[in-house]
């Protein structure tokens, strides 16, 4: 164990509350970036499943944008960007019924929630 001064406290303090704060911003990184990669993958299979491998399935991806502060995954269909929601929650017909919604994301979200909390959890 290191000795320090009253003088230096302080300073030693902040170095070791940077160094922490590094490293669970790195973690926290990685764990975004792992899982909205893992995400994109169950919904595109949960679409080619529910939708009978139609094309739609095929534009689901994921986006990594990390910066100093902040770490955010986005998943999101690149070739139909409305259709999902309106495949999600239902939409109106033209003749003026309604096509019922099919959960495909939702499901999914809520697992990467899950594993998203246990992954913090564990690393820090």
């Amino acid at each position: 164990m290191a000795t320090v001064s009253a003088d230096a406290f302080a300073s030693a303090i902040s170095k070791t509350l940077e160094k922490y704060r590094d490293n669970v911003q790195e973690n926290l990184a990685d764990i975004v970036k792992d899982l909205s990669k893992k995400g994109a993958k169950e919904i595109k299979s949960k679409a080619q499943s529910t939708f009978n491998g139609r094309n739609y399935a095929s534009g689901w991806t994921s986006r990594f944008d990390g910066g100093r502060v902040s770490s955010q995954g986005i998943i999101y269909n690149g070739k139909y960007p409305g259709l999902p929601h309106l495949l999600e929650n239902g939409h109106a017909n033209r003749g003026g019924g309604r096509t019922p919604g099919r959960a495909h994301i939702a499901p999914v979200e809520e697992e990467i929630v899950k594993q998203f909390e246990n992954e913090v959890k564990s690393k820090l």
